[in-house]
């Protein structure tokens, strides 16, 4: 009996073993049963032949987004604003200086070395017309000159008063040979006197009297006001010495340094207006009128140049004034720059798809003006981007993995 009872324990052992294991592998059994079963389900579910020929578009391809609903979007403060056409303008500032118009200004210097006898102009600043009286110069040379003009002039008047002799046949054409030397001789000499700066009215005094001038007059080719005067009276001037300098301050240029970066919206014909601290509430309008070829290795500008014309004289040379240059800059798709978010690798906006879905999209920027920033590719007219919370946005997009699309 206790044979039989130790054979009928282990029975029982093994009975319960196999029935512990199959309960267990039970569940897997039907798990994998159910897993081949369901493919051969959706094997036998076939497109119809609309869906067979209908090309797959962007719309169905999976678009990355996060989900934000309204009441979150409320409380975290998000605002959309539509991307739109509108007209760019940009208003460059800057500083400009006030210089002289150098196609007005104009120098006396000595032609012949001479003596200063009599300034007519004897201080710096002074304001003359143009023809006005400068100075009187004594010169050796130029009374030597005056004395071979008149020399060749009493000889061309004796030479023309000679009677043509047809019978002298040589004669003849001695005299012709001579009346051609003379009028020669006095037409270099009336040329040398006009080099010097003698004037028609000298030369002429000089032919009528008969006697050289014992000094030379010099005149102002400009009116304007003497800004240099290097001489004074009785002083010895050398010929190519500078004498004085004289500006016609009725018109002045405004020089204004553009940065590096604002050149691309610079070119001749954009209008400016200028203010000086010395005419408060004045706005003089002008136009850039040359932008020069070179930039300044040292501060990274370009000078631009202003035409500005001087009533009254109120304007003085050197004086600062500011510069406000309007560019208009055409129609644009624009956004506010505060939807834009700039990665460092790319900039990216986050654009409405509607019931609390937002896209994050990455877009190529242009000019930037007035808060606005011109987008070139990525967007499209009337598209609505996150202006207002994007970061918060953009937070909830990297928490949970969202990456926009790489760009085309």
């Amino acid at each position: 009996m206790k044979i039989r009872s130790g054979r009928l324990t282990k029975l029982l052992g093994l009975l319960t073993a196999g029935f512990l294991l199959f309960l267990l592998t039970a569940p897997l059994a039907a798990q994998d049963h159910s897993q081949h079963a369901r493919p051969a389900a959706t094997n036998k579910a076939k497109p119809s032949a609309s869906q067979q020929n209908q090309p797959v578009s962007e719309s169905t391809q999976d678009v990355p987004q996060v989900e934000i609903s309204p009441q979150q979007q409320k409380l975290i403060g998000v605002k959309t604003v539509k991307a739109t056409l509108m007209l760019m303008k940009k208003n460059i500032r800057t500083v400009g200086r006030v210089e002289t118009d150098e196609s007005r200004q104009a120098t006396v210097n000595a032609k012949i070395e001479g003596w200063i006898e009599k300034l007519y102009v004897d201080t710096t600043g002074s304001y003359v017309e143009k023809g006005a009286k400068l100075a009187e110069i004594y010169s050796p040379e130029i009374v030597a000159t005056q004395q071979e003009f008149l020399t060749a002039l009493k000889w061309t008047k004796e030479m023309a008063a000679v009677p043509a002799d047809g019978s002298r046949t040589g004669a003849s054409s001695l005299n012709e040979m001579m009346a051609r030397d003379s009028s020669a001789t006095l037409e270099a000499a009336r040329q040398r006197l006009i080099f010097w700066d003698i004037s028609a009215a000298q030369i002429k005094q000089i032919e009528e009297t008969g006697k050289p001038v014992r000094t030379m007059t010099l005149y102002a080719p400009v009116t304007g006001y003497v800004t240099q005067k290097m001489v004074v009276a009785g002083m010895r001037v050398m010929p190519g010495e500078k004498m004085f300098d004289i500006v016609d301050l009725s018109s002045l240029w405004v020089i204004a340094d553009i940065y590096e970066y604002e050149l691309p919206f610079i070119k001749v014909g954009n209008e400016a207006t200028i203010t000086l601290a010395y005419l408060p509430g004045v706005e003089m309008i002008s136009r850039i009128d040359y932008i020069y070829p070179s930039i300044s290795a040292e501060t990274r500008t370009i000078k631009v140049r202003l035409k500005l014309a001087n009533r009254n004289n109120a304007i003085k040379p050197q004086m600062f004034g500011n510069v406000e240059i309007r560019v208009n800059l055409g129609h644009k798709l624009v956004i506010p720059e505060s939807a834009v978010m700039d990665t460092g690798r790319a900039m990216l906006v986050y654009v409405d798809l509607s019931n609390g879905a937002f896209e994050p999209r990455e877009v190529k920027t242009g000019i930037r003006t007035d808060g606005y920033i011109e987008v070139l590719r990525g967007l499209r007219s009337g598209e609505r981007v996150v202006a207002a919370a994007n970061f918060l946005v953009d937070s909830e997009a990297q928490l949970k993995g969202i990456k926009p699309l790489p760009s085309r």
